[in-house]
């Protein structure tokens, strides 16, 4: 019989590795701090030594566990060997990099299209390739990628981005089928409009920032921290019968019409 306590959910992520790209700010720095504060050694990924090391030092100030892997994840030539540097294999690999070119088709070039490919997609693709087959030798892991509430729709003169997400998406579908009978899971988060650095200033927008308001039944944008409860459970042990699935935390702004 089961005891009262194995229906309490655990969160605690002592003994795990996590590896959080793009950590240095935005999202994926709440998402370290977050899973450090749950005892997680964390390592923060970027492509300045600079801002990797601040965000290092802060964590260890704070009494907990960092290290950094400064690596552009999208330079292809190089990402499989400076993964094979890293000290520890991730029991957690966090996706969150991205960037975005808000431009229709046709003022886009096809090396263009495909250097926003690659950053979006391909390189999160070959990264996650890499960590399922280090979490596979241990017979566990987590994977949680990124994608955005473009990962469901689409909107004119914002063409490559979506394009790219929902191929994240089918990734996660992808990594879930082929690596959920070796104890790792794969799931996705769908971020909606948060109040990150890279969003400040749409979000400072008078109109362009109203406007995202006016569209969100929450009628604000969301704080960073408030990604990381999905982020959390997501990498925890409580999720171990989650896979293959997308949690939108968006505010309700992708079902309103």
């Amino acid at each position: 019989m089961q005891t009262i306590e194995s229906f309490i959910p655990s969160f605690d992520l002592h003994g795990q590795t996590a590896l959080i790209t793009g950590s240095a700010q935005g999202l994926g720095w709440a998402i370290a701090a977050a899973y450090a504060g749950l005892g997680a050694h964390v390592i923060v990924n970027g492509r300045s030594p600079a801002p990797l090391q601040a965000a290092q030092q802060r964590l260890q100030d704070a009494g907990y566990k960092a290290s950094v892997w400064c690596q552009d994840i999208s330079d292809l030539s190089t990402l499989e060997a400076s993964y094979a540097t890293l000290p520890v294999q991730p029991d957690i690999l966090v996706n969150t990099v991205g960037s975005r070119l808000r431009r229709p088709f046709s003022e886009l070039s096809a090396l263009e299209i495909a250097q926003h490919i690659q950053d979006n997609l391909t390189a999160t693709v070959v990264l996650s390739k890499l960590a399922a087959m280090g979490m596979a030798a241990k017979g566990y892991g987590r994977i949680i990628t990124f994608s955005s509430i473009a990962g469901r729709i689409a909107r004119a003169g914002d063409a490559v981005y979506p394009v790219a997400k929902q191929g994240l998406e089918a990734l996660v579908r992808s990594l879930a089928v082929e690596f959920g009978s070796q104890g790792i899971t794969s799931n996705g988060i769908a971020p909606g409009t948060f109040a990150t650095e890279s969003n400040h200033a749409l979000a400072s927008d008078p109109i362009k920032g109203a406007h995202v308001i006016g569209r969100n039944p929450l009628a604000r944008w969301a704080q960073p921290a408030e990604i990381t409860p999905a982020a959390v459970f997501l990498a925890s042990k409580s999720a171990s019968y989650v896979n293959g699935h997308i949690v939108v935390v968006d505010g309700g702004f992708s079902i309103t019409f």
